[in-house]
């Protein structure tokens, strides 16, 4: 197996795409979980780059989780998956921008929980789904934590407690994936999706997302308190942003916004 470049980027406008290409299976092992890092941080950190697409090689594979063979050849589970956590998305800090997982496959595992790191996820339609670390006596960690909050709670506990395989139609009909696509068809998605987003208010984006991260455990009064007092960073700088007067003026000028970002 080759893996000297197991993760690739590419950049066009303000959409950045990162492409987890690690043959066989695109299954992440330390090295690549730090490269993913490193890529998506170096996405957060460009006000040039609005919105990420995720996605893996191939046709067969988004990504199967844990490369557990490197495991076995002594990569340790609990090493240092980089600056992002496990797969560079997931515990990546303040990430204030729009993310796309475009699965292109197999999705499972840590797979499926990176895509669940993502604001969107747009399916292929012959991917398929599964959360199997039950069977190898292991915990979908992440997982646990966000699926019963996307989905059904017994849906959830039924797939966490199984570890059974699903399609993209149950996955799309419980609401954990927005879109399918035909799978030749995915990528062009992903990117008109992108540049959609990409076209819109970045300190919009980024209060809407840090709103969303504060409010998730907070009693409904105390997440607007902090809202409308500004306690928020995003929301702070989005109030007395250019961005903010030029939403107003367009509107009232019946054009077209023109955002800058600041």
């Amino acid at each position: 197996m080759t893996d000297e470049n197991p993760v690739k980027t590419r950049r066009e406008g303000g959409v950045f795409e990162v492409t987890l290409d690690r043959p066989k299976a695109n299954a992440i092992d330390l090295k690549t979980s730090v490269l993913m890092g490193e890529a998506f941080q170096a996405f957060r950190d460009d006000d040039t780059l609005r919105v990420a697409i995720v996605t893996g090689g191939g046709e067969k594979f988004f990504c199967p989780g844990w490369d557990l063979k490197a495991a076995a050849d002594g990569d340790a589970v609990d090493g240092n998956y980089g600056v992002g956590g496990f797969g560079g998305l997931q515990e990546l800090r303040d990430l204030n921008k729009p993310v796309i997982a475009a699965v292109n496959g197999i999705a499972c595992g840590g797979g499926l929980e990176l895509a669940l790191s993502a604001d969107m996820i747009l399916s292929a339609d012959h991917a398929r789904f599964a959360l199997p670390e039950i069977r190898s006596g292991t915990v979908a960690d992440a997982a646990s934590i966000k699926l019963p909050k996307r989905i059904p709670y017994h849906i959830a506990m039924e797939l966490l407690l199984t570890g059974r395989w699903f399609d993209a139609e149950e996955a799309h009909r419980w609401g954990l994936v927005n879109e399918i696509v035909a799978g030749d068809q995915l990528m062009d998605r992903a990117w008109e999706l992108a540049r959609l987003l990409a076209s819109g208010p970045p300190l919009v984006y980024a209060a809407i997302k840090e709103i969303v991260r504060d409010a998730e455990d907070s009693k409904f009064q105390d997440a607007m308190n902090r809202v409308t007092g500004r306690h928020l960073r995003t929301v702070d700088v989005l109030y007395g942003s250019e961005d903010n007067l030029e939403g107003a003026k367009a509107f009232a000028e019946k054009r077209d916004p023109v955002w800058k970002g600041r």
